[in-house]
């Protein structure tokens, strides 16, 4: 139970110093206390601590006198997540949280704290980015009040920037073949194979002779190519389950997979494609030595990516009359929201058999009204 205690101290020449002490007990049986000017204040902390103890949402004050850095440092090396995942966060942490709040203690960042840092980071992140850093840290938060660091998150109720819809506007027929013969001779199946099955980049740089059935025309995706700083690549599980697909090969990527190989041959490590040097393709030099000297000869837009390949995949597919849950399917997407979400705009629009469906169900139904002047002449 939490009491409450006066007390006074004298003071030489002046009136005494009187406060309002609330004594408790925490969940360990060591004693704690908060003083108060105000006796009214006192007794209204007694009751809150009482109905936590109660309730089973007592939290120490004394435990969330740790800063968010500290906290977050533990949190992070606590989680099992994928290698790319962990960089991901490590880096979003150092650049985008840390410098504004990671020298705060836990107990002391308010919600509108949170707000502010939010608005801040705004006016030079895009909203998806701003977004992601918020999930983070809310995340953090969350794992907090579990521990019972704190007793609520200061990132419940924070307003984010509105994502402005995004149409992709997929790579043409005629874009593609502009890059294919813009790109070196060691690369150019890696684009037709990028091309005619939408696999993701990380995906095509770990793909091994192992995985294609040629008989079948069949690629099999069950891994990718993950490209940490500081370690060397290496194979990992795709994004997500749903990334574990097999995919038909259309006969023009076969034909270009065997010539790549009588060209290539693969290495050791059986990987399909790699460098001059036989290792294995790293991102940032493939997008500088390979990607963006293609795409600029091909006269593509500075922003267009290699992922731009995929969604001209999807295009095609769409375009000629797959369903939602094939496309889905054929390019890993964990939902057919998502596959909706990214490309509802392409799907042929429908409303002339709208129209049809509506004048064939009603064909004869319905009597039009007469007008009362022609009634009049009859």
């Amino acid at each position: 139970m939490a009491s409450v205690y006066k007390r006074v101290r004298p003071r030489p020449g002046k009136p005494d110093l009187v406060t309002w002490e609330t004594r408790w007990r925490d969940l360990t049986g060591a004693q704690r206390k908060k003083s108060f000017g105000k006796k009214v204040d006192a007794d209204r902390y007694a009751t809150s601590i009482e109905h936590s103890m109660l309730t089973g949402a007592y939290v120490d004050p004394k435990a969330g006198k740790v800063t968010l850095e500290q906290y977050a440092e533990e949190w992070r090396a606590a989680q099992v997540h994928r290698p790319t995942t962990e960089a991901h966060h490590e880096t979003m942490l150092r650049r985008h949280v840390y410098p504004h709040l990671g020298h705060r203690l836990l107990a002391d960042i308010r919600p509108s704290e949170v707000q502010a840092w939010i608005k801040r980071l705004s006016g030079s992140l895009a909203p998806s980015t701003v977004g992601v850093v918020h999930r983070i840290v809310a995340g953090i938060f969350k794992a907090a009040v579990r521990d019972r660091r704190v007793a609520t998150s200061p990132c419940e109720g924070t307003k984010l920037p509105k994502r402005q819809p995004k149409w992709v506007e997929p790579l043409s027929t005629e874009a593609v073949a502009a890059l294919l013969a813009a790109v070196p001779d060691r690369y150019r199946t890696l684009f037709v194979l990028a091309a005619g099955t939408g696999m993701r980049q990380g995906e095509v740089f770990g793909l091994t002779v192992d995985r294609i059935n040629f008989l079948r025309r069949q690629v099999t995706v069950d891994r990718q190519l993950i490209l940490v700083p500081g370690k060397e690549p290496f194979l990992a599980p795709p994004k997500t389950a749903a990334s574990n697909r097999t995919i038909p090969l259309p006969q023009v990527v076969v034909d270009a997979l065997a010539a790549h190989l009588a060209a290539f041959p693969a290495g050791a490590e059986g990987f399909l494609f790699t460098t001059d040097s036989g290792k294995p393709i790293r991102r940032t030099a493939f997008s500088a030595q390979v990607w963006q000297p293609a795409a600029r000869a091909a006269g593509l837009p500075p922003a267009e990516t290699f992922h731009g390949l995929r969604h001209h995949y999807a295009s095609l597919l769409i375009r000629h009359g797959e369903s939602v849950k094939t496309v889905q399917a054929r390019l890993g997407h964990a939902s057919a929201s998502e596959t909706l979400d990214t490309y509802s705009h392409l799907w042929p629009d429908s409303e002339e058999r709208t129209r049809e469906a509506v004048d064939e169900a009603w064909r004869g139904a319905v009597v039009p009204p007469v007008c009362p002047q022609e009634e009049a002449a009859q």
